[in-house]
């Protein structure tokens, strides 16, 4: 065959021709976890493991569990999202939330032209594994114009690992914002209140109403249950494509624009400043989404954030120690998450 066919061939394929970068999501297989892997889900709140995978729990009052990068995979992947009910919450209060869900900046979302008469379908696909069978909805929220849409797939076999694509339609109305702020969510929801099901669900893009958002949905949590994910993807067109590995170092670059931390530790001369201040300083590895919150666990010496942004930070340190001969030893973490 020519190569002229196989480009061909290929481009019929992958729709538009796009060998690369078709993945709007980061991290769908799971293989960064800077923030340790496993977190334990004590509380309502937010929860991260692996990285840009996170666990949106609200008004629980009996749930414990467990989210971790784990080594259960399918063929193909090494590790997967993991969600373990330890405690389970037996019976779902109203405004009850737990979702598995990642976040997206406006301006990585403008291939998909929402809010214009070419707005596009875009297609996600994963694998699935848990030990409670059921109805589960994955959902789209657009948090620029208060509109979603939902569907539903079915794990049909406990503890097995299955492969589920879902195409959503075009939308042409509300366009995302062009920046780095949040513009959309995309859920897996694990189990949701009555305020959340009550309705019909609503499988077009329309006005969020709260009741029609997550209709059929299993109740994961109401006893000792898990729930695995990997191999997640999210892409313009009908219809899913192989899943697009790529190397680890990319995956990373792309995890700490929005956290990265330092967990062993590193040494840094102190400069002198202006008068008796003095400062120790360190870029980033990547430029980060927005300026970052800085949580320092170590450091010799009193320590004061100075100067930070999205490329650097800088902190006062104790003047009494020598310009360029004292070592300051340090570790932290940058969140810039949406």
């Amino acid at each position: 065959m020519s190569k002229a066919r196989q480009l061909a061939d290929l481009g019929n394929v992958y729709d538009d021709g796009a060998l690369s970068n078709r993945n709007l999501i980061i991290n769908g297989a799971m293989q960064v976890a800077q923030r340790g892997t496993s977190t334990s889900i004590t509380a309502a709140g937010s929860y991260f493991s692996p990285d840009r995978f996170e666990a949106g729990i609200t008004a629980t009052d009996q749930l414990a569990a467990t989210l971790s990068q784990s080594t259960t995979s399918p063929d193909g992947f090494a590790n997967s999202l993991k969600f373990e009910v330890t405690t389970a919450e037996t019976t779902l209060d109203a405004d009850e939330i737990v979702t598995i869900r990642q976040k997206f900046e406006g301006q990585d979302l403008q291939r998909i032209a929402k809010g214009t008469s070419s707005a596009e379908q875009v297609t996600a696909s994963f694998w699935v594994r848990s030990s409670n069978t059921g109805t589960y909805i994955l959902e789209l929220y657009d948090s620029d114009n208060t509109r979603q849409v939902s569907k539903s797939y079915t794990v049909n076999s406990a503890n097995t690992w299955e492969y589920k694509t879902i195409t959503f339609p075009s939308d042409a109305t509300g366009a995302f914002d062009n920046d780095n702020n949040l513009s959309m969510f995309f859920m897996f929801w694990l189990a949701a209140g009555s305020n959340y099901t009550s309705g019909t669900l609503n499988t077009s893009w329309a006005s969020a109403t709260t009741a029609n958002r997550v209709v059929g949905q299993t109740n994961l949590i109401a006893s000792t249950n898990d729930f695995y994910l990997t191999g997640v993807q999210l892409e313009i067109g009908d219809t899913s494509t192989p899943f697009e590995h790529e190397p680890y170092s990319v995956t990373l670059q792309k995890c700490q624009r929005y956290y990265y931390s330092n967990t062993s530790t590193s040494q840094f001369y102190a400069t002198q400043y202006v008068d008796t201040y003095k400062f120790v300083q360190w870029g980033h590895p990547v430029r980060m989404r927005a300026t970052p919150t800085p949580t320092v666990t170590y450091f010799t010496g009193s320590f004061s954030p100075y100067q930070i942004d999205d490329q650097h930070f800088k902190a006062y340190v104790a003047s009494s120690y020598t310009d360029g001969t004292t070592y300051y030893t340090t570790s932290y973490a940058m969140d810039a998450e949406l």
